[in-house]
């Protein structure tokens, strides 16, 4: 799995960690922050957010149209300093008043800016370490080892936000609204540490950074030249899948909206036994140490690598038992749901890995944009699990706090384990679709146009963000199972289009 990569890959996985670390720590309790700070409505607080997002991965079209021209490695370092300073503002405690929610909205827009900057260009860098022919046919793989870095951070985020927020709270004694901003805090800190793992390690990847005064690496393979024709038909391929796209991001992002106040309204707020035990970040780490010794264990060459993946199973394992209380219980918080995906990103990576080696020694691998259907599919199997759940389940319902503001009622204690499966299916679906799309991108995009078709493919997850807030519309204006339904529907369309699109996709695949 992590044989013959680039070592500037790891460089590159490593920095990108620390910055998404920050923003989904940002992001786990930002939605529940809206309407606690500001006493907005689901809808407007979902508006927001969903604006944000848009923004987010919007800007870095422009980001790439910059890095064209000045270089890519000269727009990440500008894209860090500049989220850097919105996160520094988001994090200072203004209240709740008509300036502090102005201050926050500039908040938002330096760090959507500061990520057009940063995010598509790192990944473009990515891309360009497999131009050499050495590396040339582990680009899927090394996408794939890309993603699983990012959701290491994210996988931590949650449980950093809602602890840190709990000591600002309980220790501090600070207010339960003013806590939030230490969430916040994180992420100037995270941002830090990958902007120094970027430098420390630059020598490994300075060939990919660009730039007019940059020369080419020695080893790189020469600029592909392509007729007005091919590149036509790439560039409309290309936008065939962004189209796509838009409806699985609409539908995936409902994690931080819709399904986080079906968590906060409608999930049991306990767990005990093993249930308990999912909401533990540590034992989730156990779970990820397991299956990659496993991987190890069956995998390696040598007998002293096989005893250390076997002591590593033990010890996890041992560690697992140690924490296991069957009459123990826990408080479940909303926001903690989210760890669950980027937990089962990482876990189930290796497994995708070894699935399409598989078959690729077969000659059976689907080609990218097929996987992107397959993914679309799951996606909708997700939603229909939620739809078939939520039927019957009453409306959400707010009264009326003592600050005036309208306040979220608890309504229903379904089962963690809905929202901890669906999570899983949502995963798969992400793990077809989203390493492959980039890895697509940086793989067909006319030479020339590399850093701005990597900034279409984020424009497209910009307009499916934006389209997030039919989920904040949707809640409470009718049942919830319509509420799911509109995610099942859109996502079977979109997959139905991508397989009628499928010969002209993987004509230039």
């Amino acid at each position: 799995m992590f044989e013959g990569q680039p070592k500037g890959l790891y460089a590159l996985a490593l920095a990108n960690t620390g910055e998404r670390f920050g923003y989904y720590t940002m992001l786990a309790v930002f939605a529940l922050f809206l309407r606690a700070n500001y006493g907005l409505s689901p809808a407007l607080a979902g508006t927001i957010y969903s604006a944000f997002l848009m923004l987010v991965y919007f800007f870095p079209l422009i980001g790439g149209i910059m890095a064209d021209k000045f270089g890519f490695g000269r727009m990440v370092t500008t894209g860090i300093i500049i989220m850097f300073c919105g996160y520094l503002l988001l994090s200072v405690p203004l209240g709740g008043d008509k300036v502090a929610l102005v201050v926050m909205l500039a908040a938002l827009l330096l760090i959507g800016f500061g990520t057009g900057l940063f995010k598509g260009n790192l990944q473009v860098m990515v891309g360009d370490l497999y131009n050499d022919s050495q590396f040339a046919g582990k680009r899927d793989a090394g996408f794939s080892i890309f993603y699983m870095a990012i959701n290491i951070g994210a996988l931590f985020a949650p449980t950093a936000a809602i602890k840190i927020k709990e000591y600002a709270e309980n220790t501090l004694g600070y207010s339960s609204n003013d806590a939030y901003h230490f969430s916040f805090a994180v992420a100037c800190a995270s941002l830090i540490l990958s902007i120094a793992i970027y430098y420390i390690f630059r020598s490994t990847f300075r060939h990919t950074e660009g730039g007019a005064k940059k020369a080419a690496a020695v080893d790189a393979a020469p600029v592909e030249e392509l007729s007005k024709e091919e590149t036509k038909q790439r560039i409309v391929a290309l936008c065939l899948v962004f189209a796509v796209v838009i409806f699985f991001w609409m539908a995936f992002h409902q994690n931080g909206l819709s399904l986080t106040y079906f968590a906060d309204e409608f999930t049991a707020q306990s767990a005990d036994g093993l249930q308990a035990m999912c909401f533990n970040v540590w034992n989730l780490v156990a779970v990820i140490f397991i299956v990659y010794a496993l991987f190890s264990l069956f995998q390696s060459k040598t007998s002293k690598a096989k005893i250390i993946s076997a002591i590593v199973i033990v010890v996890a394992i041992a560690f697992l038992c140690l924490q296991y209380n069957p009459d123990g219980s826990i408080s479940v918080s909303a926001p903690i749901f989210q760890q669950f995906n980027p937990f089962y990103v990482v876990a189930l990576t290796p497994v995708s890995m070894a699935i399409f080696s598989s078959l690729a020694a077969k000659g059976k691998e689907p080609s990218a944009p097929r996987k992107i259907a397959y993914g679309m599919v799951v996606a909708a199997i997700a939603y229909a699990l939620m739809a078939f759940a939520s039927y019957g389940l009453p409306l959400p319902q707010t009264e009326m706090g003592a600050d005036g503001n309208p306040v979220a009622v608890h309504v229903a204690d379904v089962t963690p384990n809905l929202l901890i499966m669906v999570y899983l299916v949502l995963t798969f679906g992400e793990l077809l679709l989203s390493p492959m799309g980039i890895s697509f991108v940086s793989k067909v995009a006319p030479p020339k146009y590399k850093g701005m078709m990597m900034g279409g493919w984020f424009v497209a997850t910009a307009i499916g963000n934006q389209l997030v807030v039919v989920g904040g519309l949707l809640w409470g204006a009718v049942p919830l199972w319509v509420c799911w339904s509109v995610f099942l529907g859109v996502c079977l369309v979109a997959a139905i289009f991508m397989f009628a699109m499928m010969k002209r996709l993987e004509k230039v695949a």
